[in-house]
């Protein structure tokens, strides 16, 4: 019998009410069973093979409540719902400051023109952050969390598509995996076909990173053209205020912004909810006002009629100036990316109640006071605030400019976070900022790269023109490819009627194709800046991965398998010293070659030995009480344990718990109850030696509870004569006979990349005065 299906059949017998049992008198420190119960054991579970122990932990599922925090009831949802109008809605909401400007850049050339606009934005508004973002791809979250490694870590889970070998059938035991069980032949025919291309594997990944690094790259562009849009403002009270002045206005405010960053985003929201809520609600206002006043037939724009006309009398230019109509969604993957930071219910709400109604409001206002003032659509949103709210405005204008950026700065730490887990990005240092609301967090490497990088383009550009061109092309780019993901999830994960799919393309990603090729339209004039960034940026992400996957190869290839553990520490005559050692690698399946190589060099091990594999698995979170995966390396007398700790994308390790005396608890469990399955190994051996009364087996018992006693002594005295990290410092280079291209791919770009970025024990917090570096070469 099978390994997995004993596993299967374990989980339906009686054994497990043992199992059970001696795990509480673990954890409550009682004594172990007596021999009339391990008696009894042995023949309720004699007809059983032995359990690979790996199994054995993965199998003791606990059950959690998985974002306790976000679910806390309809209080907590309301305080996440105002938390996020400051932090994912400033960007989109800002978004009226520029939008009829960017779509009129040559003025007006008929009235009805106006319609057609307002048509449009409403019609986008709705189909696009409403309907696209917020009722479908909300439900694509990874356990809570958004954006586009989010997608694609769920892809992964359901097909066999990563390009490291490191899944592991108990990996699906964990509670939070989440796969789903119906298939459909269409669905199982997909799959199959993405596990067999490894073109396909590679194109995903590919397209991930891209799609990634564009986000990040709108989370450069948007504080420059919010901030400078609002101060920008000022030209309308003033003369004296000149261009020059304005920039260098935006450019202290951007630092202000970023240095605030730290504080975190529960700081953050509940400092800059209230002033977006106002922002909304004088938007709103402002846009009834001149509603009312100005044009209230401008509800004629609710007729697509007046789009169709728009084309016929402007042909290529209306097509062009949809490139200015899209503005108006910018922000609108931030509402994905930042889900992590609150919850699905709470952004729903925020945006259905608040964002959407204003923003509605805010756009026919402004198009209602363009048919009677054509002239001002170079600046319509500051000459259509009635004359006493001018000054109240520009100052709100002004903080929410400023919270406008939030919303990417905030979704690119959640990004970076989940591409650093999948091994896509260099080692940064994780910072959670609240303890109340999981997924908020902080990344200071990243937070100063963006602040010198939007220094840096609104000092270069100085304007909105060439930065809304560019900020276009980031925004459409990456709705298409959420698209295509989607896609993927509906025919794959969801198993969506083939119908419902083929409407989705064709009514929402048709739509972002066009807009897609208008703002491609002006690549030459501005539009270069994000696929630049994008360009800097993967191939940043690709060279880390790159090399991430041919260390794995390496080490796999070169493993020291356990059989061979004994002889290698035999040849080498080890003395084994009082004490517990913890060598670090990413080899799940194996024993990393750098302990062969530290034992040649230096024949002295501690008394226990546990080799620590740090694995990602494609999901979010992973339960603390299965993080934790044991295997004994026979013969039980070299004490040598091998462990992977598996973590989701967002965990953060070592930060607030205790690794180390976390995982000599869970090892000492592991011990106690490994030795029960030792038990129905022997029991198999002499099954037909025994007799029904069990007779003859109390030697056996009282060996087994000597042998756990000791090994519980064993490493009691281990962990009280002290713990060493053993933490492989791999030297990289590119093999004889490596091409040029590969060459300064590991030997410079990789190289210089790991000397300037953290090094893996400060990642992981380990203690300075315990841990030992072991030095290698990798030949790649």
């Amino acid at each position: 019998m099978s390994t997995s299906s004993i596993a299967e059949e374990v989980a339906t017998q009686e054994t497990n009410t043992h199992e059970t049992k001696i795990t509480n008198e673990i954890s409550s420190g009682e004594s172990p069973p007596s021999q009339t119960q391990l008696k009894e054991q042995k023949l309720s579970c004699r007809k059983f093979s032995r359990y690979d122990s790996l199994d054995v932990e993965a199998n003791k599922l606990h059950p959690i409540n998985h974002h306790s925090s976000k679910n806390g009831g309809w209080l907590v949802t309301l305080h996440l719902a105002f938390q996020s109008i400051g932090v994912v809605y400033g960007d989109i909401g800002t978004s009226p400051l520029y939008v009829l400007s960017s779509t009129f850049p040559g003025g007006i050339n008929h009235n009805d023109d106006i319609l057609a606009v307002l048509s449009l934005i409403l019609y986008t508004i709705t189909l696009i952050p409403l309907i696209k973002y917020v009722f479908i791809v909300l439900r694509a979250t990874d356990n809570g969390e958004g954006g586009t490694f989010a997608m694609y870590s769920l892809i992964c889970r359901h097909a066999k598509i990563g390009l490291i070998p490191s899944q592991e059938p108990a990996d699906q035991d964990v509670s939070t995996f989440q796969l789903a069980n119906h298939r459909l032949l269409r669905a199982s025919i997909f799959k199959s076909k993405l596990e067999k291309s490894k073109f396909a594997k590679f194109f995903l990944l590919i397209i991930t990173m891209l799609g990634t690094s564009m986000v990040i790259g709108d989370g450069i562009l948007t504080p420059s053209i919010s901030v400078l849009s609002a101060v920008g403002g000022i030209k309308e009270a003033t003369s004296a205020m000149t261009e020059e002045r304005i920039v260098w206005i935006s450019v202290g405010i951007l630092v202000f912004l970023f240095m605030f960053q730290r504080m975190g985003t529960d700081k953050v929201g509940y400092a800059f909810a209230p002033i977006i809520f106002v922002w909304f609600i004088f938007i709103a206002g402002i846009g009834i006002y001149n509603f009312i006043k100005y044009d209230p037939l401008v509800i004629k724009a609710l007729n697509p009629k007046y789009i169709l006309d728009y084309f016929r009398r402007n042909h290529k230019n209306a097509w062009i100036s949809l490139g200015g109509v899209v503005l108006c969604t910018t922000g609108t993957e931030a509402l994905f990316a930042d889900v992590g930071h609150f919850s699905v219910r709470s952004i729903r709400i925020s945006t259905c109640a608040v964002t959407y109604p204003a923003l509605i409001l805010a756009y026919t206002g402004q198009a209602a006071y363009l048919r009677k003032n054509n002239s001002d659509v170079s600046d319509t949103f500051f000459k259509s605030i009635p004359g006493p709210m001018y000054w109240p405005m520009f100052v709100v204008a002004i903080f929410a400019a400023i919270i406008a950026s939030q919303a990417m700065i905030s979704g690119t730490f959640s990004i970076i976070q989940q591409s650093l887990s999948l091994g896509c990005f260099p080692r940064v240092k994780i910072v959670h900022t609240s303890s109340k609301y999981e997924g908020q967090v902080y990344i200071p490497e990243i937070n100063y790269l963006l602040m010198v990088a939007c220094v840096a383009v609104t000092l270069a550009f100085k304007n909105t023109v060439k930065i809304g061109n560019a900020y276009g092309i980031a925004v459409v780019f990456v709705m298409t490819l959420t698209s295509a993901f989607l896609v993927l999830i509906m025919i794959m994960i969801w198993k969506t009627k083939i119908l419902l799919v083929i409407l989705y393309v064709l009514v929402i990603a048709s739509v972002e194709l066009v807009y897609l090729s208008s703002v491609l339209y002006k690549f030459d004039q501005g539009g270069y800046l994000p696929v630049a960034f994008a360009m800097f940026l993967m191939s940043i992400m690709f060279t880390w991965n790159y090399v991430y996957r041919k260390k794995y190869y390496f080490e796999l290839d070169h493993k020291v398998s356990p059989e061979k553990l004994k002889e290698v520490i035999i040849d080498t005559n080890s003395y084994r010293l009082p004490g517990l050692a913890i060598f670090y690698s990413e080899l799940v399946h194996g024993i990393p070659p750098i302990f062969k190589h530290y034992v040649e060099n230096v024949p002295a091990l501690p008394s226990v030995l546990v080799f620590v594999s740090i694995k990602s698995l494609p999901i979010s979170k992973v339960p603390m009480e299965e993080r934790f995966l044991f295997r004994r390396v026979r013969p039980n007398d070299l004490n040598v344990f091998r462990c992977v700790v598996r973590y989701g994308y967002t965990d953060v390790r070592n930060e607030q718990e205790p690794f180390e005396k976390l995982l000599v608890e869970r090892l000492g469990e592991f011990i106690k109850e490994d030795y029960k399955f030792s038990i129905v190994e022997e029991s198999q051996g002499n099954h037909e030696e025994m007799d029904s009364d069990g007779s003859g087996n109390g030697e056996n018992v009282d060996h087994d509870q000597e042998a756990v006693k000791r090994d519980i002594e064993v490493l009691e005295e281990a962990w009280r004569a002290g713990i060493v990290h053993f933490v492989g410092e791999q030297e990289v280079v590119a093999g004889k006979g490596a091409s040029l291209g590969k060459r300064i791919l590991i030997d410079y770009a990789f190289n210089f990349l790991k000397r300037n970025l953290r090094q893996s024990n400060e990642v992981f917090d380990i203690p300075q005065k315990r841990m030992l570096k072991v030095g290698m070469t990798y030949e790649l």
